[in-house]
C-alpha cells in the first residue's frame, strides 16, 4: 500500500519541484516546494472558439457569451463569461449497442484569475451541471464567481438514475476514472486557446462521488493538479453502497410495515437517538451548544444500551425496544462479511441522525441506487436491467455475493468494480506532496451514507506514511452535526475553496475554516436542520484533525466562532 523514497531522493526532488516553481517561501513547510501564485488573463473571443479550437477526439457544439448577472450564486450575480459545450469520445457500445460520449460545458470568465476549477459531480453522474465550480452543499460562493475557467461533465454516460450504463465496460471505466483523465488535456488546451496560456494553477474537487473522483485524481493524476478539495468522499463507493444495504437489512428486522422500511427507524426514533447522544457528549468541548465537537470523546462516552431507555411497554417513540437495540448497534459498529470480517468501517454517534435527508439516504438509496450500482455498475458479471428488482437484491443477496461480485473480472470486464472506483494506494501521495501540490478534505460527523470514520481511517493511514504527520501537505476536517455534504445540526456553510488557493499559492497553511449556520435568511438558502435556539448565523471553527474546537477559558458567548480554539 505504501511506497518509500530514500529522504536523500526526497530532498532531490522537492529541489526540482521548487525550480520548476520559481520560489520557496511563505508559512508553510520549507522542504516542501512553494508554487506561484496564478497570474489572470482577459478572454480573447468566446464566439469563435466553437469553430477555432481543434483537440482530438472532441467536438465543440456550442460557444456562447453570458451575460454579467444572468447568473447568480447565493444571491450573487456572476461576472460575464464564456459557455462552452461539447462531447469527446463519441462510440456505439459493443456490449449495448448504445451511443456513448463524455457531455461536458466549460465557463470561461471574460476577467479570468489564472486558474482552472474542475467540478467533479456526485452520484452515479450522468448529467453535465451548470458549469460554475459548485459542489453538492451550500458554499457561500463558486469558482465562477472567483475567477476560475471551470468544467464539469457528465463522465461519460447520459441520464441521471440510468444505472444501466454499466453494461457498457468502457462506460464504467469513463465513470470510474477515465473520464477526468481525458478531460483534464482537453480542457487545459481549450483555456491555453482562449487566453493565450494554458492555467497556471489548477483545481479539482466536489462532494460525495466527486469527492471520490477528486480522491482517485489525487492517485492517478498526482501531476495534473495543484490543489484537491474531496468532500464526503465515498473513496470506497463500492463497499460503502454494500455496507448501507447491509445497515438497511438490520433495519428492516424491526420495521412495523414491510412496505415501509423506514417504520423500522422513524424519525422520531433517530430524533431520539441524537438526543440520547447530545445529553451524554455535547458538554465533552466544554460548551453545551447541542455540537458535539470531540467525536473520540463520545465514541468512548456514549452507549446505545445504557444511554437510550429501553421499552417497557408498546413501541411509542419514547423509548427503543430490546430487538431495536439489537438491530442499530451493528448500524453503527460497522459491517460485516459472513465470516464476521469487517470491510467498512463504524459510523459515531452524533446529533444530526434525523437531519432532512437522512430518510432518503437510509431507506430510498440502499434500495434503489446502492443495489442497482452494484449489479450493474460493478458487479461482473452485471444483473440484467429488464429484470432486475433492486429492494429485492438489498434485502435477500448476501454481503460475501455482494462484494465478490465487485471484485470479479471475466473477458468482458477486465477491470473490477473495486478497481476502477478506487484510489490506487490512497494513502501514497508521494509525488503530489513533493510537487507542492495540497489537500484539502472534509466530511459530515452525522453522515449516513459514508462514513466519517472511514475518511478518518484514511488520513490515519496516511499519516503513518509520512512519518506521522501529513499536516504540511494534506489536512482533513471532521464538521460536527453535518450530514452528506450539508444539512443536519450544523456549521454548514464555509469556503474550503479559497483556503485551498491560499495555502498552495501563498503557503498559508489553512490552520481553521470559518464555518456557518444557515438559519433563517441565510444566503443561499436556510437549513430546516438548525435548531430554533441557535443564532441563525451561528460561526464556528472547523479543525484540521486530530484538533477539536473547544470552549476558550472564560468565554461565554456560544453563538461565535472566536469563543472557541483548535485544540
Amino acid at each position: 500500500m505504501r511506497s518509500f523514497v530514500p529522504f536523500s531522493m526526497h530532498l532531490v526532488a522537492a529541489a526540482g519541484a521548487a525550480l520548476l516553481a520559481g520560489c520557496w517561501g511563505g508559512d508553510g513547510d520549507a522542504s516542501l516546494p512553494q508554487l506561484k501564485a496564478a497570474q489572470g488573463a482577459t478572454l480573447r473571443s468566446c464566439a469563435e472558439l466553437a469553430s477555432a479550437f481543434s483537440h482530438p477526439n472532441t467536438t465543440l457544439t456550442a460557444a456562447e457569451p453570458v451575460a454579467a448577472g444572468a447568473a447568480v450564486w447565493a444571491g450573487a450575480p456572476i461576472a460575464a463569461h464564456c459557455r462552452i459545450t461539447g462531447e469527446m469520445f463519441r462510440r456505439t457500445s459493443p456490449q449495448d449497442g448504445n451511443s456513448y460520449a463524455i457531455g461536458f460545458e466549460m465557463r470561461l470568465p471574460t476577467a479570468w484569475n489564472g486558474r482552472f476549477f474542475y467540478q467533479a459531480n456526485g452520484g452515479s453522474d450522468g448529467v453535465v451541471w451548470p458549469a460554475l465550480g459548485s459542489q453538492p452543499g451550500p458554499q457561500p460562493s463558486v469558482a465562477l464567481q472567483q475567477g476560475f475557467a471551470v468544467i464539469s461533465s457528465d463522465a461519460g454516460h447520459s441520464g441521471q438514475g440510468n444505472l444501466a450504463f454499466g453494461i457498457d465496460f468502457q462506460a464504467r471505466l469513463d465513470y470510474g476514472y477515465q473520464a477526468v483523465a481525458k478531460l483534464t488535456p482537453m480542457a487545459k488546451a481549450l483555456i491555453a486557446a482562449a487566453y493565450g496560456k494554458e492555467p497556471d494553477r489548477s483545481y479539482i474537487g466536489g462532494c460525495s462521488n466527486a469527492g471520490r473522483h477528486t480522491m482517485v485524481a489525487m492517485t492517478r493524476m498526482p501531476g495534473e493538479y495543484d490543489g484537491y478539495l474531496a468532500g464526503a468522499p465515498g473513496y470506497r463507493l463500492p463497499l460503502a453502497a454494500i455496507a448501507n444495504m447491509d445497515r438497511l437489512r438490520h433495519v428492516a428486522q424491526v420495521a412495523t410495515d414491510p412496505a415501509d422500511l423506514s417504520s423500522g427507524f422513524t424519525g422520531t426514533e433517530r430524533a431520539l437517538l441524537s438526543a440520547a447522544v447530545v445529553a451524554r457528549c455535547d458538554a465533552l468541548d466544554g460548551a453545551t451548544d447541542g455540537m458535539i465537537q470531540d467525536v473520540e470523546a463520545c465514541r468512548a462516552a456514549f452507549d446505545i444500551q445504557r444511554d437510550v431507555p429501553t421499552c417497557t411497554g408498546a413501541r411509542d417513540g419514547t423509548c427503543f425496544t430490546p430487538a431495536q437495540k439489537a438491530a442499530y448497534a451493528p448500524m453503527f459498529s460497522g459491517a460485516v462479511d459472513g465470516s464476521g470480517r469487517k470491510f467498512y468501517n463504524s459510523f459515531p454517534y452524533d446529533a444530526g441522525h434525523n437531519a432532512g435527508d437522512s430518510s432518503f439516504w437510509r431507506f430510498t438509496v440502499p434500495q434503489f441506487i446502492d443495489s442497482g450500482a452494484t449489479a450493474l455498475i460493478w458487479g461482473v458479471p452485471p444483473a440484467d436491467p429488464a429484470t432486475f428488482n433492486g429492494p429485492a437484491y438489498a434485502l435477500t443477496v448476501s454481503n460475501d455475493a455482494k462484494l465478490a461480485a465487485v471484485a470479479a473480472t471475466n473477458a468482458t470486464y477486465t477491470e473490477s468494480g473495486l478497481s476502477f472506483m478506487q484510489p490506487v494506494n490512497p494513502t501514497d501521495l508521494g509525488t503530489l506532496k513533493q510537487r507542492g501540490a495540497k489537500v484539502m478534505v472534509y466530511h459530515g460527523v452525522s453522515d449516513a451514507i459514508f462514513s466519517v470514520d472511514d475518511t478518518t481511517a484514511w488520513y490515519e493511514g496516511l499519516r503513518s506514511a509520512n512519518g506521522g504527520d501529513a499536516s504540511n501537505f494534506a489536512r482533513f476536517y471532521r464538521v460536527p452535526g453535518m450530514s452528506h455534504c450539508g444539512q443536519g445540526p450544523s456549521t454548514d456553510q464555509f469556503d474550503m475553496l479559497s483556503a485551498l488557493v491560499d495555502w498552495v499559492e501563498n503557503g498559508k497553511a489553512p490552520d481553521t475554516v470559518l464555518a456557518r449556520a444557515r438559519g433563517a435568511g441565510a444566503p443561499g438558502g436556510a437549513n430546516a436542520d438548525v435548531p430554533a435556539t441557535w443564532a441563525a448565523d451561528r460561526t464556528r471553527p472547523l479543525c484540521p484533525y486530530p484538533k477539536v474546537a473547544r470552549l476558550k477559558a472564560g468565554a461565554t458567548n456560544l453563538e461565535t466562532a472566536e469563543s472557541f480554539s483548535c485544540q
